[in-house]
Formats: structure tokens, sequence, C-alpha cells
């Protein structure tokens, strides 16, 4: 789907406050209701909006470490990890990478113990690396259209 500037800038109000009404939305990009719907409604479709979400503080959630883990993996036990990580709430997420490690995941724990027993859950399977994280400088970044 091509994406031109009008629907950029709905989609840039959508993710500064995905709550706005579709009037608040429609004076925000200068548009008529109906076509400001239309648009959104397309954006969906096209899986370019994948959905609404609300937006939690790990830290008032009681999750007062977050930590980068990169993991060494062989091919056999791949989908393993995969099954292992995916059960665990405290896995935001996981992404298949080039270079040294074969998957680097981010996860919020309460505590160091609480990382060190994460960690362990997923040891067994190859060599791991744990970075904590001491601040986010730049954290989700809205997605914006390319220059």
């Amino acid at each position: 789907m091509e994406i031109d500037s009008k629907a950029w800038k709905i989609l840039e109000c959508l993710q500064q406050d995905a709550r706005l009404s579709l009037t608040e939305l429609a004076r925000a990009v200068a548009m008529s209701v109906p076509a400001v719907s239309e648009r959104v409604k397309r954006l969906e479709e096209a899986g370019v909006i994948q959905g609404y979400h609300a937006r939690l503080s790990p830290q008032k959630a009681g999750y007062t470490l977050s930590a980068m883990v990169g993991i060494t993996v062989a091919q056999p036990y791949k989908k393993k990890l995969l099954e292992i990580l995916s059960a665990m709430p405290e896995v935001m997420e996981c992404h298949h990478v080039t270079g040294a490690d074969s998957y680097l995941f981010r996860l919020l724990a309460r505590d160091v113990a609480h990382l060190e027993a994460l960690v362990a859950r997923v040891n067994h399977l190859g060599e791991t690396r744990t970075s904590i994280i001491l601040s986010t400088p730049i954290s989700q970044q809205p997605l914006r259209q390319p220059r």
C-alpha cells in the first residue's frame, strides 16, 4: 500500500494518541470525518495499523530491571528456545539476528535475583550474554514518513 502524506499525518496523530475520536482526528489533519474514517479503515485493512494499545509503565507494574540478552543457539535448540521465551511473560520482544548471537531478546525483571532466574531458564540451550539496561534515552519512536 502506498502511504501518502495525509495518511502519514493520520498515522502520526494516532501514534501520539490512539484514543482520538474521528472528529478530533479529522480536525487535526484538516479532512472531513468520512474521509478520515475511510483512510483509517484502509490503513487497518492493509495491516499498516495493526491495533490500538495501552502503554504501560514496567516500573509501576513492579519490574525494576530491564535487560537485553543475546544467546548463541545451535540449530537443534532454536525451536525449544522460542517455545520457552514465548511462554515467559517477562520477555517483551525477541529478534533473530546476525552476528555472534542467534537471538537477542529484551526482558523485564523485578530484581537481579529474578533476572538471574529468568536467564537460567535458557542457559542450557546456548551461551548467553546479558546487559542490564541502565536507561533508555530513545524509546518507542513513532514510525514516521521516510525522507
